[in-house]
């Protein structure tokens, strides 16, 4: 069976799971998407363990505008054959917030290039990148993995920013990332409290 085809038939199950009601949910919430049939997280994770690492048929289910097709890409990806400049694309075509956040948790925090990407998207103007970004950094610091100098400075200075940002998911993401950070020891703990205190924020 080629790629197409394998589409069409896990399109073809993916609507057998379809929960109308989550679906209105979201789009009363403003979350809309050209198809979706509000499967859960789980359903579709479950279905990615079935199907296995693909990278030929992520590609094919990234580009169908549908919410679970586009999930399902995230856990069907292998991290280590997706290429910076796809990477690229695909940031460029996530539709919403919930897609950014699948894509950081499922694929972008196991890239080999995870750290350089987050830091190039926390730099962004743009909203969604820098969310990826902060929940990837946040991802990485949980699996403690420390900044050097150069990236603990750049962090900080970032963070900071976003944390004045209008919008509440950047600024949500930035202050999760900056609690994991401190979470990497003393040191990092007292720069994070430091910082924060710049702004007359204190959270610990």
């Amino acid at each position: 069976m080629d790629t197409k085809e394998r589409v069409k038939e896990i399109k073809q199950s993916l609507r057998q799971l379809m929960d109308g009601q989550t679906a209105q949910s979201m789009r009363d919430k403003g979350v809309d998407y050209k198809l979706n049939w509000g499967a859960s997280i789980p359903m579709l994770r479950e279905k990615a363990e079935e199907i296995g690492k693909d990278y030929d048929l992520a590609i094919e289910l990234w580009k169908a505008d549908v919410r679970e097709c586009k999930i399902l890409a995230t856990m069907v990806m292998p991290a280590e054959q997706i290429l910076p400049e796809v990477v690229d694309i695909w940031m460029e075509q996530t539709p919403s917030q919930e897609i950014a956040e699948q894509a950081a948790f499922n694929l972008y925090q196991h890239l080999p290039y995870a750290p350089e990407k987050a830091y190039q998207w926390i730099a962004s103007d743009k909203d969604m990148e820098q969310l990826c970004g902060f929940h990837v950094l946040s991802r990485l610091f949980m699996n403690k993995q420390e900044p050097n100098e150069r990236g603990i400075n750049e962090f900080i200075d970032q963070a900071l920013a976003a944390l004045q940002c209008p919008a509440p998911s950047v600024r949500k993401a930035a202050m999760q990332s900056i609690i994991r950070f401190s979470e990497l020891g003393l040191m990092y703990e007292r720069l994070a409290k430091s910082a924060l205190k710049s702004l007359n924020l204190d959270i610990f």
